[in-house]
C-alpha cells in the first residue's frame, strides 16, 4: 500500500531538511519528499494541515516495551534495557526479543545487553555474542561498572566490535543508599542524599579510560551541571564521549519532592534549580546528544510508599515529545536540536538505519502538532502504569499519526 502525505512541515534531522512538502511511503519505505513531488498511482492521500512530519522517535531508554503508549507517543522505536524479570544477559534471549518484537505490528524493540555478567560488576558479559544476535549496545543499567580495571578491559574488548558501552554516571560509593539530591530539600525531608559529585567522578574517571583504550562511551541520566561540564571538557579532549538525558531533568527540580512526593522519585535524582538549568543548556549548545524516556511503569503498590522504601521511575513514553518541547517554546533550543536528539543521533550511535528520511529508509514516521495544547491525565494515560509527576501539567505539543513500516500504529481520533 502506498500512501503520499501533503502539506506538511517536513523536517529531518539526518539532512538538516526542514521545509514545507510532500512524503510518499511506497512498500513500506521512504520512496521520496519534498516540496514538488507527485503522488505515486493509487496512493492514498493524507493532508497534514501543516503539522511536523519527521522520523519517528528513538527512545534510548525503556524498561517495559509498552507498545499502545510507545505508539502514542510517536515512539517507533524502543531500546530496552536489560533490568527485565528474564535478565538480558544471553544471545538466546536478545534472540528472543528480536523475534517476538518482529512477530508483531508494534513499534521496533531492540535491547541493550548487560555489560558485565549479571550485571555484577566483575566480569564482563559475551557482548560479541548479543551482538550478532541483535544487542544494540551494552549497560548494567542502573549500575556504574564501578571496578576501573574491569571497565578498561570491557571498552577494550568493545572496540573489536565497535560497540557501544553505556555507563550509568554515578559512583556507587559516593551515592550509597542516598535517595534525593544532596542539598537543601534532602535536609529539610531528612532524606539521604546523593551528591553531584558522585556524577561527575563517574563521567571523569570513564571518560579518561575511554581516551585510554580509544573506545565509545556514552553516559546515560546526566542529571547535574556538573555531569554536563565533566561531558563537555571530555568532548573537548577528544574523547569518545556522548550523552542523554530525559524531559523530567529538563522539566523539574529538587522541589517536586515537597511533601515527599514519590512519584517524583527517579534515579538519578531530580536537582536544584541551576542543573536543571544547565541541562537546558547542555542540550542546546550540544553537549547532551539524545534525549529518553526513562519510562518505567510501576503501580501504586509500589510508588505510595515512605519516601525511602518507594520504587523510583515513572512512565515517560507519552509525555516524551510533548516534554521535549517545552524548551523549544520558551526559545531556550530549536526544534531542529530536539529531534536530533529524539532521532538520527540516536540512530547513528546504535547503528540503526532509521531515524532519517532518507530515500529507501523504514517508513518509520511521526506527525504532530507542536502547538497544540493539551493537559497531561495520568488516567488517560495508555500505559500500563499511572506514575507520573506531571498529572495535569499543560503542554503543548501532540502526536497526530504514527507510522512504522508503512503501517498505521496510531491515529489521534481513533
Amino acid at each position: 500500500m502506498s500512501m503520499f502525505f501533503t502539506n506538511a512541515r517536513i523536517i529531518n534531522p539526518a539532512s538538516d531538511y526542514d521545509k514545507k512538502g510532500s512524503l510518499a511511503i511506497v512498500d513500506g519505505k521512504i520512496a521520496l519528499y519534498g516540496d514538488d513531488i507527485k503522488a505515486p498511482k493509487d496512493a492514498e492521500t493524507i493532508d497534514c494541515g501543516g503539522k511536523i512530519l519527521c522520523p519517528g522517535l528513538i527512545d534510548m531508554r525503556a524498561h517495559a516495551v509498552d507498545s499502545i503508549a510507545a505508539a502514542a507517543g510517536g515512539i517507533t522505536t524502543v531500546v530496552l534495557q536489560p533490568d527485565q524479570n528474564t535478565m538480558i544477559d544471553t544471545d538466546a534471549v536478545v534472540e528472543r526479543i528480536r523475534r517476538r518484537a518482529e512477530d508483531g505490528s508494534s513499534s521496533r524493540v531492540y535491547p541493550m545487553g548487560t555489560a558485565t555478567q549479571r550485571m555484577e560488576g566483575q566480569q564482563i558479559a559475551e557482548i560479541g555474542q548479543m551482538q550478532q544476535s541483535g544487542a544494540v549496545a551494552f549497560t548494567d543499567c542502573r549500575k556504574a561498572v564501578s571496578n576501573a580495571q574491569v571497565m578498561r578491559r570491557l571498552l577494550e574488548y568493545a572496540t573489536y566490535f565497535n560497540a557501544l558501552v553505556v555507563q550509568y554516571p554515578e559512583e556507587p560509593c559516593l551515592a550509597g543508599e542516598g535517595v534525593a539530591h544532596e542539598g537543601e530539600t534532602a535536609t529539610r525531608l531528612g532524606l539521604i542524599g546523593i551528591p553531584a559529585a558522585a556524577e561527575a567522578i563517574q563521567i571523569e574517571r570513564d571518560a579518561r579510560l575511554a581516551e585510554l583504550t580509544g573506545s565509545r562511551i556514552h553516559f546515560s541520566m546526566i542529571s547535574s551541571k556538573e555531569g554536563v561540564d565533566a561531558v563537555r571538557a571530555a568532548k573537548k579532549r577528544g574523547a569518545k564521549v556522548t550523552c542523554s538525558t530525559a524531559p523530567h531533568y529538563l522539566m523539574l527540580n529538587d522541589n517536586a519532592l515537597e511533601g515527599y512526593r514519590t512519584f517524583a522519585k527517579v534515579m538519578p535524582p531530580l536537582r536544584e534549580e541551576s542543573d536543571r538549568l544547565a541541562l537546558v543548556d547542555g542540550v542546546a549548545d550540544g553537549t547532551i546528544d539524545t534525549l529518553v524516556s526513562d519510562h518505567d511503569p510501576k503501580s501504586e503498590d509500589v510508588k505510595r510508599l515512605p519516601f525511602g522504601q518507594a520504587a523510583h521511575g515513572i512512565v515517560g513514553f507519552e509525555t516524551l515529545l510533548a516534554l521535549a518541547l517545552a524548551p523549544v517554546h520558551a526559545g531556550k533550543v530549536e526544534m531542529m536540536t530536539v529531534l536530533e536528539a529524539l532521532t538520527s543521533t540516536p540512530a547513528s550511535l546504535l547503528g540503526l538505519d532509521t531515524g532519517t528520511l532518507a530515500e529507501g529508509s523504514p517508513a518509520d514516521i511521526v506527525i504532530f502538532d507542536p502547538d497544540k495544547p493539551w493537559r497531561i491525565g495520568a488516567d488517560a494515560l495508555r500505559s500500563s502504569a499511572k506514575n507520573t509527576p506531571f498529572d495535569s501539567l499543560p503542554v503543548q505539543g501532540q502526536v497526530w499519526r504514527t507510522i512504522v513500516g508503512g503501517d498505521l500504529l496510531f491515529k489521534e481520533d481513533a
